[in-house]
């Protein structure tokens, strides 16, 4: 099989650049892509909040896939930059003009010993999984005291304030039930504060003072002892601190993760990383080796915040840049960074940070305020983001 351009993963990256692709005329544009449903993956924390049903996160993949798109129901197993072709599962072989990797992060549940049974107990649960985020919801609402644990693992993963939103929604749930103060709650945070952006940093501090939760900074959960309901607390910061145990009545965990594997042992990736994601030019998003080779989203180097919102920024880079290359001239497009997560701090209450390479907050909505809590939670995070992702952006026009 041949095709002019070639796109690994159907998920947010890969049907936006398709339908971006198709809108410029482009023509013979294959997805390679084995899932039957399509996910809005953000909605699982509202799951988890107990403010969505999960079936709203969901739609067939067939009707995701923009018209004149080729759609090849296979995963990639291996690349060969130099012939240019990629194998999938089933042995065959596409040759491609131009690559876009949009084939999205592996959740490693293995990298922490325990997690995988943690979350799958009466005790335990993930907003990162279609079936867990609704068992998250079970957890909070029937939880009336006790310790509740909210991790984040270290290093890159997608929507890094994902361990951050269940934490206040959970908290404000609880203190409307008023149960909050019979209810230990512990964040436990990789980064040394709350936040990379400094003004967003002020804020969130302010809210975990104002729900009285402990925060753990430079520590991960480095095991699960499900039986006795206890984890393991390292540090990550200088001296010699001695991990700490303490045991849970509810944990939500999140996994270690990283591109997937066979992009690790490809010569995609960057070389002697062991996360291994595609190695690209930080603005271009073209591979720093093989210049008919894109990436998008959150399987690139690119180090932006892992979100749907970067990927909204970065499509229409990818895109023109593409038609760059393939009509022989200089790219022209370039990414900076952009990147938005909308942080729900109480559940009619939002924090939109917004921000690029910079670290430095860049408000790209007007009217509004952004850098501190609003009050258009339920039409801001619960109406209008899945309206755009849904008729917009996945048809290549937001």
């Amino acid at each position: 099989m041949k095709c002019n351009v070639l796109i690994i993963g159907g998920g947010t990256g890969g049907i936006a650049v398709a339908a971006r692709l198709r809108n410029k005329n482009v023509d013979d544009i294959v997805i390679l892509e084995p899932a039957k449903t399509h996910y809005y993956q953000p909605i699982w924390t509202l799951v988890g909040g107990g403010l969505a049903p999960v079936e709203q996160s969901a739609k067939p993949m067939s009707k995701l896939i923009p018209k004149g798109v080729k759609w090849v129901q296979q995963a990639a197993v291996s690349v060969d930059a130099q012939t240019q072709t990629v194998k999938t599962a089933d042995g065959t072989e596409i040759e491609y003009n131009r690559l876009v990797v949009a084939a999205g992060i592996q959740l490693d549940w293995d990298a922490t010993p325990g997690m995988w049974e943690a979350v799958n107990s009466d005790h335990g649960s993930s907003n990162y999984l279609y079936d867990l985020a609704p068992h998250t919801w079970d957890l909070i609402k029937n939880m009336k005291s006790g310790t509740a644990v909210f991790m984040q693992p270290s290093g890159p993963i997608k929507c890094a304030g994902a361990p951050q939103k269940i934490a206040y929604l959970a908290a404000d749930y609880w203190r409307k039930q008023g149960v909050l103060d019979d209810i230990r709650m512990v964040m436990i945070l990789p980064t040394p504060g709350m936040f990379g952006v400094p003004v967003f940093k002020k804020e969130l501090e302010k809210v975990v003072a104002g729900y009285g939760i402990e925060v753990k900074f430079n520590s991960e959960v480095t095991n699960f002892d499900v039986a006795k309901r206890e984890l393991t607390i390292s540090n990550l910061g200088e001296g010699d601190t001695p991990d700490e145990k303490l045991q849970y009545d509810f944990v939500h965990a999140l996994p270690r993760q990283s591109a997937p594997d066979w992009i690790k042992d490809s010569a995609l990736s960057v070389p002697d990383s062991p996360q291994g994601y595609v190695d690209v030019d930080k603005n271009t998003l073209q591979h720093v080796r093989y210049p008919n080779i894109f990436a998008i989203g959150d399987c690139g180097s690119t180090p932006n915040s892992k979100t749907g919102a970067a990927i909204r920024q970065q499509a229409p880079t990818v895109v023109q840049n593409i038609i760059d290359s393939l009509e022989g001239r200089e790219l022209s497009a370039s990414y900076g960074g952009y990147a938005s997560c909308p942080l729900p701090v109480a559940r009619d209450k939002i924090l939109i940070a917004e921000f690029d390479y910079t670290l430095e907050a860049t408000p790209t909505l007007p009217l509004i305020n952004t850098l501190k809590p609003v009050k258009d939670f339920g039409l801001f995070k619960r109406r209008m983001l899945p309206m755009m992702y849904w008729k917009f952006m996945m048809k290549g026009r937001a």
